[in-house]
This record gives C-alpha cells, structure tokens and sequence, in this order.
C-alpha cells in the first residue's frame, strides 16, 4: 500500500507543485550520461518526474509505482507516452532487461519491510543487463536528519493556480530504532479540508546496506556522498557482475 502523500488523488494532483524544486534529479541524470545508459528502470517514479527527464534526453524509461494516483499524474504529462508506466513495484516486474535502476529521494528508504527490501534487490537484479548498475541514496543515520521534520521548519503556505492556497507541514511521530515516522497535513484553503498521510523511512547503515547488496549478486563500485546533501546522505553504486 503506497502512503496518502501518493496515493490520495487531491495530494497528488499537488506534489509537484508543493515541492517544485527537483535539482536533486540533476545528479541522477548526469550519473545516466556518464554511464552511457540507454535504458534506465525507474523504481518508486512517482508523478514521472525524473522518467520524463530522461524520455525527453532519448533515453528508453520504464516507471514502476505503486500509487495509482502518482502513476495517473503522471500518465498525464506532456511527452508521458515515451515512457512505460507499469502499477506495481520491482518484485513483480516483467521480463525486462535495462543498463541502469535508479531509486531517487526516499523511494529505498521507504521500502520499509526486510522482505520488501530484498524482493527489490533481487527484482531489479533480474532486470538489469549483466553490466548494469542500480544506483541510489539513502541518508545517512548518524547525522540524525528527522530532528528538523518539525512544523516550525517546515510549514509554508503555496499558491497553485486552479486549486488555491494550500498550507502543509510535517513532524515526526514516533522514531523506534531505525524507523522514523512522521505525519504530513495539508489545508486547502478552497473548502477547508484537512489531509494527512503517514509515512515512515528506514534509516539503514552503510555497511547495511552494502552487505544485502553482496549477498544478493551485486558488486559495490563505490559509495559517493550526495552533492545536493554534502555529509548527510551515501549515494550507492552497484554493478551487476558480467557473467
């Protein structure tokens, strides 16, 4: 079951304009240049953001989400058709096989549960080429992040034309080991209604997250710090071996 903030169609018809600032992407679709991919596995796409940008560069994209409400935004984009939507997640893809898997953001994080998290390492195994590489980001748990997902550091008031002003905030709510789970609230001003979804990340440690990449068939290349969050987030790099 994917979170409200994904799965709610009034939340998200407004994520990406409540969050409109996707340079993190940036580095994503430099790595995508860099290697030479041609084919990306886009796992956790969302509204379609980052599959968009690389349909539009000629590259061949397949989106998977489990938010059908996330996938509809996005089917609705300009240029969508480049891309293959598939509603599910990667332990349930088709036959397919890619140069590249990327989980941007919180989308490795958010694969909570261990079964989860192994069923989608061993799915996007399967679906890269002998050569390809799976690459993402995950914060890193020493440096404590979900002290500042809190009202006061996060509350804003947006104006979005045709939907009106929209007051949203975050704070977390409980934090139980290496799982952290925070509230989001939205306000429509238009009538007044009040959403809130429930999340909750998985902060994993480095060497965590290394060792279940070893253990289900990838190489670790190099683990790299995240540019846009400079000491705060390990940005994976895992190759699956030829054979």
């Amino acid at each position: 079951m994917a979170d409200d903030i994904f799965e709610h169609p009034r939340l998200a018809a407004v994520y990406d304009a409540l969050d409109p600032d996707r340079s993190d992407l940036d580095v994503y679709v430099a790595i995508a240049e860099k290697l030479g991919a041609r084919s990306v596995l886009d796992v956790g796409c969302g509204t379609g953001e980052f599959a968009l940008l690389l349909a539009g560069r000629g590259v061949t994209v397949i989106g998977v989400d489990p938010a059908g409400a996330s996938l509809d935004v996005a089917r609705a984009k300009p240029s969508s058709e480049r891309v293959r939507w598939i509603h599910g997640d990667a332990t349930t893809l088709p036959s397919i096989q890619v140069d590249l898997a990327t989980m941007t953001g919180n989308v490795a994080q958010a694969i909570v549960d261990q079964r989860d998290w192994e069923g989608t390492l061993r799915g996007v195994h399967d679906a890269l080429r002998p050569g390809g590489r799976l690459v993402f980001e995950t914060r890193d748990p020493a440096k404590r992040a979900w002290r500042e997902w809190n009202r006061a550091a996060s509350y804003q008031v947006t104006e979005i034309p045709g939907v009106g002003a929209v007051e949203t905030w975050s704070e977390v709510i409980d934090v139980s080991g290496p799982l952290v789970t925070f509230r989001g609230t939205w306000v429509f001003a238009s009538d007044g209604q009040v959403l809130t979804s429930d999340s909750t990340l998985r902060f994993r440690e480095r060497d965590e997250v290394e060792a279940s990449l070893v253990t289900h068939g990838y190489a670790v290349e190099e683990v790299r710090d995240a540019p846009d969050r400079p000491g705060l987030e390990f940005v994976f790099f895992a190759l699956r071996p030829e054979e």
